[in-house]
């Protein structure tokens, strides 16, 4: 089993951990700590940035972490390890930062189909996660 498992989610759509958390949960075991990562994700523009309230990010962070929270109380056994993370910036970055702080030795990530649209104009966080990724990452769909 691995000792340290990193799972990045995004909350509002379940098709990014239905299925990817049960593998999370069996390969991390009773041994290991499953991480759970919200990000928060970039704004991207200045000019949108300074119309939102001076204290946007920090607010946007907290309740990501109280979401997080929940979600590990609703969805993982409660005699699991299991930390939860937040962060803030751009979704593959921040994970393969995440991965290095916490010492992560599986990255657990959920991907979406090559014919998504999305994928096609901008690229998918799960592929430049494992094109960057100095640990093994496992993909589940």
């Amino acid at each position: 089993m691995f000792r340290n498992i990193l799972m990045p989610i995004d909350i509002e759509h379940p098709e990014s951990w239905e299925k990817a958390l049960p593998m999370a949960v069996e390969l991390t075991g009773t041994e290991g700590t499953l991480h759970i990562l919200g990000i928060v994700h970039d704004i991207g523009s200045a000019w949108v940035a300074q119309s939102l309230p001076r204290d946007f990010e920090e607010k946007s962070l907290q309740n990501m972490k109280s979401r997080l929270n929940a979600f590990a109380s609703e969805h993982l056994p409660g005699n699991m390890r299991v930390k939860t993370h937040v962060g803030h910036g751009h979704v593959a970055e921040h994970i393969l930062k995440a991965a290095k702080t916490i010492g992560a030795d599986l990255i657990v990530i959920a991907a979406h189909h090559p014919d998504d649209l999305r994928t096609l104009l901008i690229g998918s966080n799960s592929g430049k996660v494992v094109r960057n990724a100095t640990i093994p990452v496992l993909t589940v769909r």
